[in-house]
């Protein structure tokens, strides 16, 4: 009878120990904008030395072939709060609105008790020019989209940043990056303190230019025989790795970095301008192309205890962001909208997998350039300058990822079996754009709203702004066309 009772407490704890609900870890998705694949020191940069980033690929998952979503900024950052390829979000290109329709990261994340941050560059409220402060009142801002807390701007910005918490303006001293983790870690701390799980996106601003650096991070690369542009954007990566040196010592010293996953990425290639002697690590164009320039990026997934450190060339992507989480958590399949273009990556945190599910489609100028990848092979579609009609070329990019050799004429078989499921793909995606994905779709329309200069709601903030000289000119240049406009109505 003891023993009966003995046996039967052991499987009502272990019941019990089996319905307790697994910790949610804390969540801090890093991204760069515009950092080329080969500006990390573990790739032999010949000028650039990123300690701290090499440490966290050292002890986490290095991927090698990760790819942004699209070739510039806005797509990427839809990409990954939808787990969707950006086209179907209406994030045609830099600068377009993400649509309300669509299921977010931090919406789903909110419902399972997250504390949801953002901080740093949005750019997906669709408002164009260097960044201001997001309004309070942006329907298309953080707010709109789960984030309970932000600290953001609506595109690129620099050193000493005005920005806004919340819809509240508030100036900064310094250097982007350090700022911007210097929030993160109050975010995450108070979080931790509550016993909440949080998400954090650190979207940094760095290297976009003007490249404004410190001066002490300029003055490592002052007597390199590089040009001075280089130098700042260089500099810029300087202190976006000492950011990230300060974010995981603090975890450390927390006692949670083996509770939190950190994700590193770009939002798409190096700008063609900056550093393209070394930045692309070999690879071919830059930001803009879908060439591997200009989609190939860094990536790094560390989460010390679940993750073995390894370097993989498993084929990943930022729409893969949000599908591996939803897995961490176990979220419902409700809480993404379908189609679901990302895969969980979280198989590969153990093991190297064989081939990828899910093939990668890109679109470039409104489509004009397209790119598909299926494991090994890809496809690059462009407009012929000459002749202004469609053509197709074919690498594997796992033998040549400096993409040297065309293959379509080559290997013609499976070019047409590639460019046959790509066809597939592609009218799903305008099925989407149209807004075949939203129940009972209203008149879907794909909007670019105007430059910040020409939306009325930011003209009260111009007294403001023109202290400022990051925003100077474009008011200048708004002032005049006002005079002239007020002078061609007097004609």
């Amino acid at each position: 009878m003891q023993k009966l009772l003995l046996v039967t407490i052991s499987f009502l704890m272990m019941g019990f120990l089996a319905a307790e609900p697994k910790k949610k870890p804390n969540i801090v998705l890093l991204m760069t904008d515009d950092q080329g694949w080969g500006q990390m020191g573990y790739y032999n940069h010949a000028y650039l030395k990123t300690p701290n980033l090499d440490a966290m690929a050292a002890n986490g998952l290095r991927m090698d072939r990760f790819y942004a979503a699209n070739a510039v900024c806005s797509p990427t950052r839809a990409s990954v709060l939808t787990g969707r390829i950006p086209q179907r979000t209406g994030v045609i290109d830099h600068g377009f609105r993400l649509r309300h329709q669509e299921k977010t990261l931090g919406k789903a994340l909110r419902k399972v008790g997250y504390a949801t941050n953002h901080i740093g560059k949005w750019h997906l409220d669709g408002v164009g020019q260097m960044g201001v402060p997001i309004l309070k009142d942006d329907p298309f801002g953080p707010g709109t989209f789960g984030f309970e807390n932000w600290l953001s701007m609506t595109n690129f910005y620099d050193m000493d940043p005005l920005m806004s918490r919340n819809g509240v303006f508030e100036e900064f001293k310094g250097d982007t990056s350090d700022i911007a983790v210097a929030e993160a870690i109050k975010y995450i701390r108070a979080q931790h303190k509550e016993g909440r799980p949080s998400l954090t996106l650190i979207w940094y601003p760095s290297p976009h230019y003007p490249c404004r650096a410190l001066p002490e991070d300029k003055a490592l690369f002052e007597n390199t025989d590089l040009r001075k542009p280089v130098q700042s954007v260089l500099a810029e990566l300087v202190a976006v790795d000492r950011s990230v040196g300060v974010l995981r010592k603090e975890l450390r010293d927390l006692g949670i970095e083996k509770d939190t996953i950190l994700w590193f990425c770009s939002d798409n290639g190096g700008y063609r301008g900056h550093d393209i002697e070394h930045g692309m690590g070999g690879l071919r164009g830059a930001k803009g192309d879908l060439y591997e320039g200009g989609i190939r990026v860094p990536g790094i997934i560390e989460w010390p205890g679940r993750i073995k450190p390894r370097i993989t060339n498993f084929p990943a992507c930022t729409t893969d962001i949000f599908p591996t989480i939803a897995s961490i958590l176990d979220l419902p399949k409700e809480n993404l909208l379908q189609p679901v273009d990302g895969i969980s990556l979280v198989p590969l945190f153990e093991k190297d997998l064989p081939k990828r599910d899910k093939p990668m489609a890109f679109f470039q100028l409104h489509g004009k350039l397209q790119g598909y990848i299926d494991n090994d092979f890809k496809i690059v579609s462009l407009i012929d300058k000459k002749t202004n009609k469609r053509i197709y070329e074919l690498y594997n990019i796992a033998e040549d990822r400096a993409e040297t050799k065309d293959l379509a004429k080559e290997m013609p078989e499976k070019f047409a079996a590639l460019k046959a499921d790509f066809d597939k793909l592609h009218k799903s995606i305008e099925a989407s754009l149209k807004g075949a994905d939203y129940p009972m779709p209203p008149q879907i329309k794909t909007v670019r709203k105007p430059d910040w200069v020409n939306q009325q709601q930011y003209e009260k903030h111009f007294e403001e702004f023109e202290k400022r000289r990051e925003y100077q000119g474009q008011i200048k240049k708004w002032r005049e066309r006002q005079k002239v406009k007020v002078e061609t109505n007097k004609k």
